[in-house]
């Protein structure tokens, strides 16, 4: 538990830190002081609202028992099984099978799950998934992913605003050059951050989750169906918000570059290889 605080501590550090370049770089000494007052709230308003922000992203809507019988009674069996209180269970109508953990600790926890999760597995799989998302809740990883993906989103679009409109504060606007290279590299480096913290937790997960639903095959299995539709369907929200992607248990990003360069997510067959070893 400690290691997870470190490691948000850490990563708000430096994504205030980034505000901190940018806005030095767009505005100097008065830009980079307003951009680290800036960060630091963000920060603060991420910890208490950024679940509800990321929900709303995706049109999720809450669903219950009588809702979404199948994926709520999943969610609620291993729950009780982790010993975990029972979180807020969310639908996205989206195509593209794909699930997330949110919210600041598992007493104020959520999982999301598309539609397509729902129509592509079987019910053994759907709870190997599920008990990978609730591993998220458990090791009280949620709150890193979902404040790295509100805040570090931040940072492109700061980057964009400040080289469109910036002033260096004495009247003279920034060096075009410095200010498109800031505009290039600061989201470089919030995606950097994310793989710093993102892609062994995604490990721990899997093995969380094998251990949580009994069944390391099932969930396996899963990986491998959900990596392979996901190529071919584009989640929309996430081409719109990629940063947001390292919250999926699969990567949803269709598109290549640097999108997938700076992937926060382990190599499908690394995973499955490991949980095929567990069983």
């Amino acid at each position: 538990m400690f290691g997870n605080w470190l490691k948000t501590t850490i990563l708000m550090a430096g994504i205030v830190a980034l505000f901190g370049v940018v806005g030095a770089a767009f505005g100097g000494a008065n830009g980079m002081l307003f951009a680290l007052v800036l960060g630091g709230a963000m920060n603060i308003f991420a910890y208490w609202f950024s679940d509800k922000i990321v929900l709303r992203m995706y049109n999720a809507h809450e669903v219950d028992a009588a809702s979404a019988p199948q994926l709520y009674q999943v969610v609620h069996e291993l729950a009780e099984r982790a010993g975990l209180p029972m979180p807020r269970v969310y639908l996205i109508d989206e195509a593209q099978p794909n699930a997330f953990a949110t919210g600041r600790n598992p007493e104020h926890a959520a999982v999301a799950a598309t539609t397509g999760i729902l129509q592509l597995l079987t019910a053994r799989e759907l709870r190997g998934v599920m008990a990978h998302e609730l591993t998220h809740v458990q090791h009280r990883d949620i709150l890193i992913s979902t404040l790295a993906a509100t805040v570090a989103g931040a940072i492109s679009s700061i980057a964009h605003f400040g080289f469109m409109f910036g002033g260096r504060g004495d009247g003279e606007r920034p060096n075009p050059l410095v200010g498109l290279i800031v505009m290039i590299l600061a989201p470089i480096a919030a995606m950097l951050i994310q793989m710093a913290i993102s892609r062994a937790r995604e490990f721990e997960a899997d093995r969380g989750g094998a251990e949580i639903s009994g069944d390391p095959g099932a969930l396996a299995d899963a990986l491998e169906k959900m990596a392979h539709y996901a190529k071919g369907l584009p989640l929309p929200a996430a081409e719109e918000h990629p940063a947001t992607a390292q919250m999926m248990i699969v990567n949803p990003l269709a598109g290549g570059g640097i999108q997938n360069l700076f992937s926060t997510h382990p190599a499908t067959e690394l995973r499955v290889a490991r949980l095929r070893a567990m069983a």
